[in-house]
């Protein structure tokens, strides 16, 4: 059974308080003993020094002692008093002990407990004990022992509920988060977490995760404005294909209409084709997995090769295309996706551009940019800043048809490479290139 944080919490305080306690109440406890058997061997110093003086008169009586005897050195019972009895106090091996010096024993006289000071008198030929009975000591040590039996688990309940108070109190504001994150509802991305005023871990978790469902509603958006555009992507040359099929279903058609049917329906279902392959490499990008083999690259060569498959196009359009030698310019890129990336460039440039495409490439501070730039009226100011955001458009001076999703393609292989994508305007034309890291 899984308990509770809060109550984990409290039994972990529990726990810890129960060790504290009873270290605290043995100490206590032995404390306490020390001190009352220093007390009581105090007062049997002093005892003893006023009973050495009566020794010499051969009796104890005037002593006042209760438990008192004076013996030879052999151990044998000279001199003592009627509640200490004629038995000697002083075990054979505390009366050797005495040879060193004071001995302070604890021994058992008629279910009595004492405490025995033996000493050497009389020019060290007798020696002298006395005991005080340790029934007081007991008494105290008893009281002291009840005490904290009672008031030791009265006290750990005590802590324990101002642990379980204090856990429910710390927590309390997570509650409060749960509850309310529990209320959340896929439509309501605006809503954020309660977070409480103080500084402290909570705290900084609430606000940690308040800036998280900010990141998510932005990408949410995001995600939600692309899946309504590609879906309006998909639906026109769907709609238009589909319009083309019916009517050449329909009637009579001569071989002449037939074919510019069936040749519309063929250039809707490539460009359905080039924008399933555009999405495919989107969202691998957003995954993190469009797989790049990077490997060095002259940049001349890969602009010749870019040009050569645009260079029929171009002349069709009237279009001049001038890729640059760009004479020992190397970089590391997977020459599939890069040459994908500056076939968008081109194509964009052809498509939407006026004048001469140039491809050239430089190094800049350890990394090599590749160029494409056109002639025409250049971007919108407004426009650059999302250039390479998915489906946008700049306005109708360059806006001619398109999925609006090449340069955010070229972005993401520029990504998947370590690099960066960027755009600008020329003088005149627009200016759009990638930079990649260089070998």
């Amino acid at each position: 059974m899984k308990l509770p944080l809060r109550i984990k919490l409290t039994l972990a305080f529990t726990g810890v308080m129960a060790v504290l306690l009873t270290a605290a109440g043995i100490a206590l406890s032995v404390l306490v003993a020390g001190s009352l058997d220093e007390t009581i061997d105090e007062g049997l110093r002093a005892r003893a020094r006023d009973a050495s003086a009566l020794v010499r008169t051969r009796t104890l009586s005037d002593t006042g002692e209760p438990y008192a005897q004076v013996l030879d050195l052999e151990g044998r019972v000279r001199y003592t008093t009627r509640e200490a009895g004629r038995r000697p106090l002083l075990e054979p091996a505390d009366v050797q002990r005495t040879q060193a010096g004071d001995v302070i024993v604890t021994s058992r006289r008629n279910d009595t407990d004492l405490r025995l000071l033996a000493s050497r008198v009389d020019g060290g030929e007798q020696i002298l004990v006395v005991g005080e009975p340790l029934l007081q000591r007991q008494e105290a040590l008893g009281a002291l022992h009840a005490l904290l039996l009672i008031g030791g688990p009265l006290a750990l309940l005590i802590a324990s509920a101002v642990g379980y108070a204090l856990a429910s109190a710390a927590l309390r504001p997570v509650e409060r988060m749960r509850r309310h994150a529990a209320a959340f509802t896929a439509a309501e991305t605006s809503e954020r977490l309660p977070v409480p005023p103080a500084n402290d871990e909570i705290g900084r978790l609430g606000r940690t995760l308040n800036e998280m469902l900010d990141r998510l509603q932005v990408a949410f958006k995001r995600e939600r404005a692309f899946v309504s555009d590609a879906s309006h992507e998909l639906r026109t040359p769907l709609a238009i294909l589909r319009t083309e099929l019916e009517l050449a279903l329909r009637g009579e058609h001569t071989r002449e209409e037939l074919e510019d049917a069936l040749r519309s329906a063929a250039e809707e279902s490539e460009r359905l084709s080039r924008l399933a392959e555009d999405l495919l490499v989107i969202a691998r990008s957003d995954q993190g997995r469009l797989p790049v083999r990077p490997e060095p690259i002259e940049a001349g060569e890969l602009l010749a090769r870019v040009a050569v498959r645009f260079r029929t196009r171009a002349r069709a359009e009237g279009r001049p295309l001038e890729p640059d030698p760009s004479p020992g310019v190397t970089l590391d890129a997977d020459p599939a996706r890069i040459e994908q990336a500056l076939a968008n460039l081109v194509d964009n440039a052809l498509h939407h551009g006026k004048g001469t495409v140039r491809l050239w490439a430089r190094r800049v501070d350890g990394f090599v940019e590749v160029h494409v730039s056109d002639e025409g009226t250049g971007f919108p100011e407004e426009f650059l800043p999302r250039a390479f955001e998915r489906f946008t458009r700049a306005d109708e001076a360059r806006t001619r048809g398109g999925t609006g999703l090449g340069l955010a393609i070229a972005a993401a292989i520029a990504t998947a490479h370590g690099g960066t994508a960027h755009a600008a305007n020329g003088n005149p034309g627009a200016d759009v290139w990638i930079s990649l890291p260089s070998t």
